[in-house]
């Protein structure tokens, strides 16, 4: 099992980096105080130092949003996984526990400005390819019954039989999804200019950190960009 990042997404969103950590054997359950009381103080910094009227300036944000405008979705309409955390945030809807895995990659989100995602290995069939969608792939919407199908030209994530997530990181799919039974996972920290590629290398080592230490395993980091665009799980 594979991801892979199709050649012309680089081509078409130069400087991107692709930072994932892939976590084997974790343990998933219960909840955990110390990763709530993260996530708290947190978005009470986020609070006091943003406004959701210039959030769109800032430069990490911007960025997606003209990624987002590239592909053809309306930025004031979809907006980037981060930038839908932050207006929560400072809509003083707070950040609720889901699992650990979840909380633990909501907060490195919110800390560094940068959307994370990622997905369940084991529901996941054949490779995860980060491309441009045809329009005839199939997206189950998360916590919903509802079918739907990308637009030609989007970026989503798939594996061989249907979508992971829409619009690059706007909504992920309900197949391959976190829960308390999770056991092996790929997370993905995704960087557009201006963030570095030694910015991504110092956000995975983060993450994996904290996934190592309240959820043990067997923890792996690497970082994808145009002259190394796969991995293995």
């Amino acid at each position: 099992m594979k991801l892979k990042i199709y050649k012309q997404i680089f081509e078409k969103f130069p400087g991107l980096h692709v930072g994932v950590v892939i976590a084997k054997h974790i343990d998933n359950t219960t909840k955990n105080e110390e990763i709530l009381e993260l996530l708290k103080q947190q978005q009470k910094m986020i609070k006091q130092n943003f406004q959701k009227e210039t959030l769109s300036e800032n430069p990490k944000i911007d960025a997606w949003r003209k990624a987002y405008s590239i592909f053809g979705a309306k930025p004031k309409k979809y907006k980037c996984s981060v930038e839908n955390l932050y207006r929560m945030i400072l809509d003083d809807i707070d950040l609720k526990h889901i699992n650990k895995l979840v909380d633990i990659y909501n907060y490195i989100s919110i800390k560094h400005l940068v959307p994370v995602g990622g997905d369940d290995l084991d529901k996941v069939e054949g490779n995860i390819t980060l491309t441009f969608a045809k329009g005839d792939e199939v997206f189950n919407r998360l916590n919903s019954e509802e079918s739907a199908f990308p637009h030609q030209g989007e970026v989503i994530y798939k594996d061989d039989k249907e979508v992971l997530c829409r619009r690059w990181n706007w909504r992920e799919s309900d197949k391959s999804k976190m829960t308390e039974h999770t056991k092996n996972v790929s997370l993905v920290v995704e960087g557009l200019p201006p963030l570095t590629k030694d910015e991504i290398q110092k956000i995975i080592a983060e993450l994996a950190s904290l996934v190592k230490k309240y959820c043990a395993g067997e923890v792996k980091t690497v970082v994808l960009d145009e002259k190394s665009s796969e991995t293995e799980f």
